[in-house]
């Protein structure tokens, strides 16, 4: 097995697609063939060295892998506390940790003889390393993205249409990225025989939550390494922003059996939780508790009778309803927990790394950030606090130059 797929380690899921009660299929049934092929499919591929060695060469030459550990000499000085490490997910292939999980879904795809793929963005990251992949591999790709996000994240729709991709608007619901998801389903149903859903995060109905841990699980992989060869030994907490989830479970997973660290996920505090526009699904348990959404069981921002409720974020990664199954088992198993930053907590943690380390994060990892920089003050010198810098803050600059009043 090689350094790039973590698999076997028996942290589920089941057979059936749970994570505890969290999890499973909740499809129509015209989708359930198309889910028992992609499952064989994936475990077939992922039991071939042909194509392990493939994924792992693409990874090395193409995504640029292995991404490095920097370790943030000035914001630990100036926090006076913890000494934090940044995983430097914004310096892979695209700008983003997203390709890792793009370019094995495509692999899997063309593995499986599906030229047509469709895949759905929000912060547009997903949707260039889809689009990316596909051109690469000379598949047809085609991306749907919400009018809200198409006009928050101009550079990265014209780079999905520079790369070949179409780019489909959603001007339905919130035009955000739960109803991009609902059209890519949409489509998938429609052209299911000749077509691939290159989900983007670790969500959706079984293989998709476990598939995308999987090819994400390359970051914990190396970052474990990495960090013995820097720090001398594993780090004390892990921080990492959860949208979906597909960043901090790769993160988390190669560090599931080591109790001592703790694995801490930052939801979007969007205008803060008493406000109710936010994205913190478990931080506000008035409006986020056990339900469906995008055929899996998870933690579900609804309101009394049931109803998916609207998001908010500053960051267009973090702005969806419900979160991965995985996730919501590690918080109820207390394996992990979670906590919310507000946009302006984001905003100015994005500055003061921007200015401290040279590093201009994107804003979703800018959450994770500023939960560190809350953090390390409170935490002895000699800790070891990891963040996941998920992505560089390129495609966010139109919005923090006006939230900034700079524009």
């Amino acid at each position: 097995m090689n350094m790039y797929i973590q698999m076997g380690t028996g942290n589920g899921p089941d057979e059936r697609g749970y994570f505890g009660e969290f999890g499973g299929r909740f499809v129509p049934e015209t989708l359930i063939p198309a889910l028992d092929e992609l499952t064989l499919a994936y475990h077939e591929a992922m039991a071939d060295p042909a194509f392990q060695e493939r994924l792992a060469f693409l990874q090395r030459t193409y995504t640029g892998r292995p991404t490095p550990i920097t370790y943030a000499a000035r914001l630990s000085e100036q926090l006076g506390g913890a000494q934090i490490y940044l995983k430097r997910e914004d310096l892979a292939h695209t700008g983003a940790h997203k390709i890792n999980n793009a370019l094995g879904q495509a692999l899997l795809a063309q593995r499986m003889g599906k030229q047509r793929i469709v895949a759905e963005t929000g912060a547009g990251q997903h949707g260039v390393a889809s689009a990316t992949a596909c051109a690469l591999l000379g598949l047809e790709c085609h991306v749907y993205m919400g009018n809200v996000d198409i006009a928050r994240q101009q550079p990265n729709v014209f780079r999905m249409k520079l790369l070949g991709a179409e780019v489909i608007p959603v001007a339905s619901g919130t035009k955000t990225l739960k109803d991009a998801i609902n059209e890519a389903i949409r489509d998938w149903v429609t052209n299911v025989r000749d077509t691939f859903y290159l989900l983007g995060s670790a969500l959706g109905p079984h293989p998709y939550p476990m598939m995308v841990r999987d090819f994400q699980s390359v970051i914990g992989t190396e970052a474990r390494r990495q960090i013995v060869e820097l720090a001398g030994r594993l780090p004390d907490t892990l921080v990492a922003c959860v949208g979906g989830g597909s960043n901090a479970i790769g993160l988390f997973h190669a560090f599931r059996d080591d109790t001592d660290v703790a694995m801490i996920g930052v939801e979007a505090g969007g205008r803060g939780i008493e406000s109710k526009e936010h994205a913190a699904r478990f931080s506000d348990p008035s409006v986020g508790r056990p339900g469906v959404l995008h055929g899996t069981r998870s933690f579900v921002m609804q309101d009394a009778d049931g109803q998916i409720m609207g998001t908010h974020s500053i960051s267009a990664g973090l702005d969806y309803p419900s979160v991965g199954p995985e996730h919501a088992w590690l918080r109820q198993t207390e394996r992990a927990g979670y906590t919310a930053v507000t946009d302006d907590e984001a905003l100015l943690a994005l500055q003061i790394l921007s200015r401290t380390e040279g590093i201009i994060p994107a804003l979703e990892s800018a959450h994770a950030v500023a939960e560190a920089i809350r953090r390390a003050p409170a935490m002895p010198k000699d800790s070891i606090l990891l963040v996941n810098l998920s992505g560089r803050g390129d495609k966010d600059l139109d919005t923090v130059i006006k939230a900034l009043g700079d524009g």
